[in-house]
């Protein structure tokens, strides 16, 4: 179970790095099309920092119950 649930918290918290660097990405190459977003440096900036957040998450998940550390065997 524990293995169960380590993987899907990394796949969880990559799913939501890939949809803020997906964020980023489309920014960087159609800044015309966000109407919504006066300063698209700022907003880039904040979808970023929820990037750095969730990288942050899964090396402290990594290191403190990663595979190498024994902690999930079944």
């Amino acid at each position: 179970m524990k293995n169960k649930l380590y993987t899907a918290f990394m796949s969880h918290a990559q799913g939501h790095i890939d949809k803020h660097v997906a964020n980023v990405a489309v920014m960087l190459e159609k800044p015309v099309g966000i109407g919504e977003h006066a300063d698209i440096i700022e907003t880039i900036e904040k979808e970023m920092k929820q990037v750095a957040e969730y990288e942050d998450l899964k090396a402290c998940m990594k290191k403190h119950f990663g595979q190498d550390k024994g902690t999930l065997s079944e």
